[in-house]
């Protein structure tokens, strides 16, 4: 059964940091480009992070340029480190796989989890 299970979500105050997690099952992580977006209450979705099959080539929207690090693992998962974190960064995180990159953009989605929540007080 293919699945994506994020963790590690939580809240914390501004300006500090907080890595979620995304484990895969049913499918193996180095054979899809992966990414993470979020959507915070009232808005559309946002792209933060994208990498390429291959880790080719690994990138993040401007609004986080900085402060958050995706990274993909060996052991079938991947990370986002958030550093510097603001109040606007409260959303609802995802992680998802696909077919590629362009820039920060997951596209071909073909896998998604069901989000961890991210709060960040001020």
């Amino acid at each position: 059964q293919v699945q994506l299970v994020e963790s590690g979500g939580g809240l914390v105050e501004s300006g500090g940091s907080l890595r979620i997690s995304c484990a895969a099952s049913g499918f193996a992580f180095r054979d899809y480009a992966i990414g993470w977006f979020r959507q915070a209450p009232g808005k559309g979705r946002e792209a933060v992070s994208c990498i390429e099959i291959g880790d080719a080539s690994a990138s993040v929207a401007a609004f986080v340029k900085g402060r958050f690090t995706g990274s993909r693992n060996a052991n079938n998962s991947m990370t986002l480190q958030m550093d510097s974190l603001k109040p606007e960064d409260t959303a609802v995180y995802y992680c998802a796989a696909g077919g590629a990159c362009s820039g920060p953009v997951l596209i071909e989605e073909r896998h998604y989890g069901q989000g961890t929540q991210v709060t960040v007080s001020s």
